[in-house]
């Protein structure tokens, strides 16, 4: 865990890349607005700013791998993204399984009444809370019996 700071994760997808923060004491997930990409560098810049504005600690960023385990396609693509990010921000990044993320935001979406074009960016932010608070639920120690 990281005292004094807050974390990030981010759902790295094509078009969009799905932010959650927590609360400075790591114990909550909240959404924050979908980002649209524009880009590598300018995406990374603009999470390089976040993390400073924010004082963010650590990043989480969802691991893209099949249900196997075995890494996908997207798998490379998102460590070498990290990997720039972790450099340019100066802060550790760690990755996190995303596997369930998305199906589970989007059942969770799938009653919510939120219209249709809106349900992508939604799904990408809700599934960024949902692998940050795994990330802060597996973190915290477990209650004395």
């Amino acid at each position: 865990m990281t005292p004094g700071g807050r974390i990030l994760a981010l759902d790295l997808g094509r078009k969009r890349i799905g932010l959650a923060l927590s609360d400075e004491l790591g114990i909550t997930a909240q959404g924050l607005e979908t980002m649209d990409r524009m880009g590598r560098r300018d995406d990374i810049e603009v999470l390089r700013r976040l993390t400073v504005e924010r004082g963010v600690k650590l990043i989480v960023v969802g691991d893209p791998v099949h249900m196997s385990g075995e890494a996908s396609r997207q798998s490379a693509y998102t460590r070498e993204f990290a990997r720039e990010l972790e450099y340019k921000t100066g802060l550790p990044v760690k990755f996190w399984d995303e596997r369930w993320t998305s199906r589970e935001a989007e059942r969770v979406l799938r009653g919510s009444g939120i219209a249709h074009g809106e349900r992508k960016p939604a799904i990408d932010r809700l599934s960024a809370v949902i692998l940050l608070q795994s990330y802060l639920d597996s973190a915290r120690p477990e209650p004395a019996a």
